[in-house]
């Protein structure tokens, strides 16, 4: 039996209900590393405490829910635009509108690609987040295929004749993953060891989301001077899983001139334990502070 995947393409499901609070907003912060001297990401009255802005990305997994949801969907690939400051807390009727934007088959398996806008009560849109999933080995046809009808901004190249214009390092710590968990992604892999021994990582992983928030937590601080609203635009692909404890440096360069004042950056993060890159294909698109380069 063969199967025209061109007409997933385009299909909308229902609206997904989704809603945060204050705590799951400094959660967040604290599952992708901030620190004791961050205020203006943990401290609700610091006069610039705010989200970051890629806690949206949370919001598929979470949905409305404020208790355990063991959803066991891993991304290949994030990035999220900024449309509107996000607020603190959601209030009521806020949602995310999703459409399945892409399918790909080859001969490893089947890429589905997703957009969600995420909506408040009056309809009005905030983010435009971009996921795709990839599952491994399964097949529908056999052949090559490929269709998209949206995608979000691809990186440029790095730039191989110059040194990264910025480079930031952090310290996962071992009990990392058990603090992003509590933004509702609770896969057991991310706890059980045991679990991570059968699936052949040598035990625990950290949710590739977090390592993610590094990156854009790190380039905030260090292009924006921890100004979270500099930042407009970030996607990356995860490309090797970090354990609990990692220390990840990020390095980006400047490639060129954003929309509305910002720059864009291309961006990698490499994992210094493993020696081993955790994300490639990295953009953003950051309004630089002054002084911010190496």
């Amino acid at each position: 039996m063969s199967y025209d995947l061109g007409k997933a393409v385009g299909f909308k499901p229902k609206d997904q209900p989704v809603s945060w609070t204050r705590k799951d907003i400094i959660t967040y912060a604290l599952g992708v590393g901030a620190k004791h001297d961050e205020l203006s990401l943990v401290y609700e009255l610091d006069k610039s405490w705010g989200p970051l802005p890629t806690y949206p990305v949370v919001l598929a997994l979470k949905g409305d829910d404020q208790d355990l949801n063991s959803n066991r969907v891993v991304h290949a690939t994030q990035s999220i635009e900024i449309l509107k400051d996000l607020p603190v807390a959601s209030g009521s009727g806020w949602k995310l509108s999703r459409r399945v934007v892409g399918v790909h088959e080859n001969k490893s398996g089947i890429i589905i690609d997703n957009e969600s806008i995420l909506l408040d009560s009056h309809g009005v849109p905030y983010a435009k987040l971009y996921s795709s999933a990839f599952y491994l080995g399964s097949k529908a046809n056999g052949d090559k295929f490929s269709k998209a009808i949206a995608a979000p901004p691809q990186a440029k190249p790095v730039p191989k004749d110059r040194k990264p214009d910025w480079v930031v390092r952090d310290k996962t710590t071992p009990e990392q993953a058990l603090i992003y968990r509590l933004s509702g992604d609770y896969n057991p892999l991310h706890i059980d060891p045991e679990l991570g021994k059968v699936m052949g990582f040598g035990g625990v992983i950290l949710h590739g989301l977090s390592s993610y928030g590094f990156a854009a937590r790190g380039l905030i601080q260090v292009i924006a001077n921890g100004d979270s609203r500099a930042m407009t635009v970030f996607g990356a692909r995860f490309t090797s899983p970090v354990k609990p404890g990692d220390e990840l440096e990020t390095s980006a360069w400047e490639v060129g001139l954003g929309p509305n004042g910002t720059s864009e950056i291309t961006f990698i993060t490499k994992n210094l334990t493993s020696g081993k890159p955790a994300l490639g294909n990295g953009v953003a698109f950051i309004k630089k502070a002054e002084k911010s380069k190496l």
